[in-house]
């Protein structure tokens, strides 16, 4: 019996993936929760294993080529399944589906999305075959359309329009035709058609650069984010001086127990503290429902600069865990992030963000809010500048921070007592555990 496998949803909200190398050859036999694929993603690069236990029988797509959730990537033999018994199984489960809830949120139409699942038996006489493309688009008979990702709204519209859906690209989640793909496609159709444009001649003297999965996830959440939510900044500056000599007094003990002290965790214990007393900034806006959510856990993401891109690992519960654990964790999603072996798990389900662009020298900044979250924290290096010490002019080193707030749940006044609750935890360290 033969078996389709195709790209199968990881979760968090990741519709595409680049094959980066393929582990599996034509008619090599494959065990389930073998390696099949290294496919590289918008957030991770990750192993794809084999479902089922069998002969590789088809392979789609080479290395380099950008495949959609929900296409197949492999089709397996599978191994002590009789054709008569494969043929009585493919009629028993002619496609694998699942039906899910879903919305067109431009009318509030609640139906049901038909969704291929993972993977569809075949039988071993090709009848019902996905066909092998070079776009990796599955070829299906008109009857199985149970296999197009679209709503219900959608299809109602393709009908009444006498539109074949087969032929409409789907820009939803996970390729999903809506209602407004048929709409464009209906228009498009009913245009007289346009002469071919040239491509715009490029100068010699500039490169060429294609967009790497990161890059087009960060350019995509970016825009997300200034789309939807309206940022307003508050920015100040505080004296550490007891904060410098606190690190600096235990910078040696981390070495030697295997860590890295530096001043990140205790900004993220801080900024705990500070978000217990102003839940509403670590929260997210449901205005679907009306509603705000208040989490009432603290998954503190910090955004980290990579070769590839940005990636904001997070660091769970940090409200339960000393400086010296956080310290350890950081360290851990560094060297994940420097090798490119961060995880889903390691990269979901954040509360907050910090972005240190400190590190790399910068003094002020105005960061973009990690949407759907509703504040995010720039935090500046540190700098020895002149203060007003018990009416003495003095130098002290000297830290910036720029809290960036969504205005639509945040008012100006809760993000300055925010401000100033972290500013206060950072100028007296002392109740900060270290161990």
């Amino acid at each position: 019996m033969r078996y389709a496998f195709k790209f199968p949803d990881i979760g968090e909200g990741i519709t595409e993936g680049k094959i980066v190398e393929w582990y599996v050859e034509k008619g090599q036999s494959v065990k389930s929760g073998e390696a099949l694929v290294k496919m590289e993603t918008d957030k991770v690069v990750t192993d794809i294993p084999s479902p089922k236990s069998g002969v590789l029988t088809e392979r789609y797509g080479n290395v380099g080529d950008i495949v959609n959730v929900g296409h197949v990537l492999v089709e397996i033999e599978i191994e002590g399944v009789a054709p008569e018994e494969a043929k009585q199984i493919a009629r028993e489960i002619p496609q694998a589906k699942t039906e899910v809830p879903i919305e067109e949120k431009s009318f509030g139409v609640v139906g049901t999305l038909e969704v291929a699942g993972e993977g569809a038996y075949l039988p071993a006489s090709g009848e019902g075959f996905i066909q092998k493309s070079t776009d990796l688009q599955e070829k299906v008979p008109v009857k199985a359309v149970g296999t197009i990702l679209a709503t219900p709204v959608a299809r109602a519209m393709a009908k009444d329009l006498g539109i074949d859906i087969r032929e409409v690209t789907g820009t939803g989640p996970a390729g999903r035709i809506m209602k407004e793909d048929i709409r464009k496609y209906f228009e498009g159709k009913s245009k007289p058609a346009q002469p071919l444009q040239k491509e715009p001649e490029i100068h010699t003297n500039i490169e060429i650069q294609p967009l790497s999965m990161i890059r087009k996830t960060i350019a995509k959440n970016m825009a997300r984010s200034k789309q939807n939510a309206v940022h307003m900044t508050v920015i100040d500056e505080i004296e550490v001086e007891e904060l410098y000599r606190e690190r600096l007094n235990h910078k040696e003990e981390f070495i030697r127990r295997g860590s890295k002290l530096t001043y990140l965790p205790f900004i993220m214990k801080a900024v705990v503290d500070a978000l217990k007393e102003h839940p509403v900034i670590n929260a997210e806006l449901d205005l679907e429902h009306d509603r705000m959510l208040l989490k009432h856990y603290y998954n503190i993401g910090i955004a980290m600069d990579t070769p590839e891109g940005l990636v904001v690992p997070v660091v769970r519960d940090v409200d339960k865990k000393s400086i010296y654990e956080i310290a350890n964790e950081l360290l851990m999603l560094e060297k994940k992030a420097s090798e490119r072996a961060l995880t889903l798990d390691d990269l979901k389900d954040g509360t907050f963000t910090i972005t240190n662009y400190g590190t790399i020298g910068g003094m002020y900044g105005v960061p973009v809010i990690n949407y759907p979250q509703v504040g995010i924290l720039g935090v500046g290096r540190i700098q020895e500048k002149p203060v007003v010490k018990d009416h003495q002019i003095v130098i002290a080193n000297v830290m910036a921070l720029s809290l960036v707030c969504d205005h639509r749940i945040v008012d100006g006044a809760e993000a300055g007592r925010f401000l100033k609750q972290i500013m206060d935890y950072l100028h007296d360290p002392g109740s900060l555990l270290l161990y």
